[in-house]
């Protein structure tokens, strides 16, 4: 039958371009997985299964117009399936040479990250065209070649044969073949159809990726965003609110109490009382992991800066990031918040206003505030969010006159540090207290700093996370060295931490490793001390807090390191899978999967029996953090 023959063709054609995808994938990642106690070849089994929904999807329209259109318009629907085809081929070929890339820079295939930064165009572009122009250049060969030969093969785009098919059999083929497409799509026989989930098949996380086909990866994503609600939680597990609330306070020692906007809200009295409150100031380090910096456990002459000045202060030898993404470690670091499923409430619209800050909290006390970035506060919400949440001043790129050196993601973080000391200079020559949060740029693909600052590490390419680090360090080193100049060094605490990691890079469901990230608190009168117990960026945020010397009544999802009531925990998140980690113990919880419970030891993760308790606990921080977003009840 020439329509079936017609669409069987295509349905095999469009399946071949995921598979030769899937196995180059799966040759170069091989490694990662090889030796693992897992049937990786299943993973082309599944795979298919994740393959045939999207090439099933891409069929709809051509049984549709193949079948119910008359003959007399046959050149019509010939010029329209000749350019859909094209269109699909050539979309499915760009996705599937964007995924190599896209691979090796985060760990995973396409999510929803590869088109949420297209509504920043300018600094995307810029960062994909200055990194990867090899990688640019292939697909667009490729998609050249790709178009010409499908319009050059005239058999591929010719539809004519099947209108020889009598009208009434085209009509009567309609139905089966949408059932049949439609078995496609659900590829489940079970109550559920399929979805991601079914990819993830094994404990290895590399696998999974491999597994996963990547414009299904994308719209699942973008659908799970805009979707994201009740009945989508569900698919973490289910608990009565109260019940997980009552979890949540009593795992973080933190009763819960009668203020109806702010159930964490309670009064932690300082430690360190004075008359008259210090400033703050929190610097926040783009993707600066624990392996970089010598005294929390990394390589050595990376960051000696950073090293020399944790000698003069508070240093997190054990600390954990909320997450891998900039907004869940603002959160983190700037509202003592854990990371809410679904987008980072940087970006999300019930936390625009009223949502706890460090700004709101210092406020009454008569403290300005600023937010200083490089780049352009716009950004990922940054500037939206920090404004509508009680932070006075943004200074961004705009702001900054003659700079002395401007990259692909904005302004040097030594510009924006002696903007900054500029800044504080004034105010405390003023005697008005702040409260400031920096956030440096450098390290980013491209890697953009300014030559002759540094000297570059032997052996690396100038343009490189290495040498991006250690001139974020310089500029970290160049900062306090002209603080200790003026007054109010004496007067202020100074917060340096990562927002994440590096990407998430590892085999393991959720790499713990790479959540690990170097923090200090230094400042006028901070004994110098390492505090190794394990760590969260909500717990530096309270002991910053404690160390200004005023009592507070807050929120802050953790403790002061001064305070006998801290746990040690910390609630980490990548994608949608979330892990709970107390102690060496680790409970891994992921959409539509039986959760999973782990030993973290050697900085690997270890299988083990189900830890019940732990993992009952780590559903009540996901349904916790999401009610007290959902009901803006982080006031």
């Amino acid at each position: 039958m020439k329509l079936i023959k017609c669409l069987l063709s295509y349905f095999i054609l469009l399946l071949s371009i995921f598979f030769i995808g899937r196995v180059v994938l799966f040759s170069l990642y091989f490694e990662r997985f090889a030796h693992d106690n897992v049937n990786y070849w299943l993973s082309f089994l599944y795979g298919l299964k994740m393959d045939v929904i999207i090439v099933c999807i891409s069929l709809i329209i051509p049984v549709i117009l193949l079948t119910l259109s008359p003959k007399k318009i046959q050149k019509v629907i010939n010029s329209i399936l000749t350019a859909y085809f094209l269109i699909i081929f050539l979309c499915f070929i760009y996705i599937e040479n964007a995924t190599f890339p896209f691979f090796a820079e985060y760990d995973v295939r396409p999510n929803f990250l590869f088109v949420e930064y297209l509504v920043y165009p300018k600094e995307v572009f810029n960062m994909i065209f200055s990194a990867y122009k090899l990688e640019l250049l292939m697909a667009f060969i490729m998609l050249v070649v790709a178009g010409y030969f499908y319009l050059k093969h005239k058999t591929l785009h010719d539809f004519s044969p099947v209108f020889e098919v009598p009208y009434i059999q085209r009509i009567l083929f309609f139905f089966p073949l949408i059932f049949i497409l439609a078995l496609g799509i659900r590829s489940s026989l079970g109550h559920r159809p399929a979805n991601l989930s079914d990819a993830m098949y094994s404990s290895n996380r590399v696998l999974n990726e491999v597994t996963k086909n990547s414009i299904y990866s994308i719209a699942y994503a973008i659908y799970r965003d805009q979707k994201y609600n009740k009945s989508t939680l569900k698919a973490y597990g289910e608990m009565d609110i109260n019940e997980a609330m009552s979890l949540v306070s009593n795992t973080l020692n933190i009763p819960l109490s009668s203020n109806s906007l702010s159930p964490f809200s309670r009064l932690e009295k300082t430690h360190f009382p004075i008359k008259k409150p210090k400033n703050l100031v929190i610097f926040l380090q783009e993707s600066l992991g624990a392996q970089f910096v010598e005294v929390t456990g990394g390589e050595s002459g990376i960051t000696p800066h950073f090293n020399r000045l944790s000698q003069e202060g508070i240093l997190f030898r054990n600390l954990y990031s909320n997450g891998t993404r900039s907004i869940r470690g603002i959160a983190g670091s700037v509202s003592g918040n854990f990371s809410v499923p679904g987008k980072g409430v940087i970006k999300r619209n019930k936390s625009q206003s009223d949502f706890f800050t460090i700004a709101s909290l210092l406020k009454p006390l008569g403290y300005h505030s600023i937010f200083l970035y490089g780049g352009e506060s716009r950004f990922d919400n940054m500037r939206g969010w920090f404004l509508g949440n009680g932070f006075d001043e943004i200074i961004d790129q705009e702001k900054f006159i003659d700079p002395e050196f401007t990259g692909t993601w904005g302004v040097s973080d030594e510009d924006m540090v002696l903007r900054a000391h500029q800044e504080f200079t004034s105010l405390h020559q003023q005697k008005q207290p702040f409260v400031a949060v920096m956030f440096s740029t450098s390290n980013h693909s491209p890697f953009d700093f300014p030559k002759g600052k540094i000297e570059l590490l032997a052996g690396i390419e100038e343009k490189s996370e290495l040498n991006a680090i250690k001139y974020a360090d310089h500029a970290i080193g160049r900062f306090i060295e002209e603080a200790k100049k003026e007054a109010y060094y004496q007067d202020t605490v100074f917060v340096i931490v990562a927002d994440h990691n590096i990407r998430v890079r590892g085999s393991d469901m959720l790499p713990v490793k790479l959540y690990h990230i170097p923090g200090m608190i230094l400042g006028g009168g901070i004994k110098a001390q390492n505090f190794d117990r394990l760590t969260t960026q909500p717990d530096v945020l309270a002991t910053a807090l404690d160390l200004i010397g005023q009592d507070f009544n807050y929120p802050v999802l953790g403790h002061s390191i001064f305070s006998d009531q801290k746990k040690d925990l910390a609630l980490m998140q990548f994608n949608d899978t979330y892990a709970l980690r107390i102690g060496d113990k680790v409970a891994v919880l992921r959409p539509d999967k039986p959760a999973l419970s782990f030993l973290y030891n050697d900085q690997k993760m270890i299988p083990t029996e189900h830890d019940q308790e732990l993992e009952h606990k780590a559903l009540a921080f996901i349904l916790t953090m999401n009610h007290l977003y959902d009901k803006r009840l982080y006031q």
